[in-house]
């Protein structure tokens, strides 16, 4: 798993958790749906830090609780 998918891979998760559709999140984060479906199909490989604070801001989550999964622990470096 790279850095996107685990990316990919924590907003369904937080979203399934939370019983909201991806274009729900764009409301309650004030994220373009574009930006948030650019994520999720892989067309924005790489999310900017203030996308990823508007998310966790709407599930009320901080930045640390995003990424404190075995995910992203468990990462390995990525050299390009």
């Amino acid at each position: 798993m790279n850095t996107h998918e685990a990316i990919v891979a924590r907003i369904l998760q937080l979203c399934k958790e939370r019983k909201i559709t991806p274009n729900g999140l764009s409301n309650i984060a004030a994220v373009p749906q574009a930006t948030i479906k650019s994520i999720l199909n892989g067309e924005s490989q790489n999310p900017g830090a203030v996308t990823i604070k508007k998310l966790c801001d709407g599930f009320e989550i901080t930045l640390g609780e995003f990424f404190s999964t075995p995910e992203f622990d468990t990462l390995e470096q990525e050299i390009k």
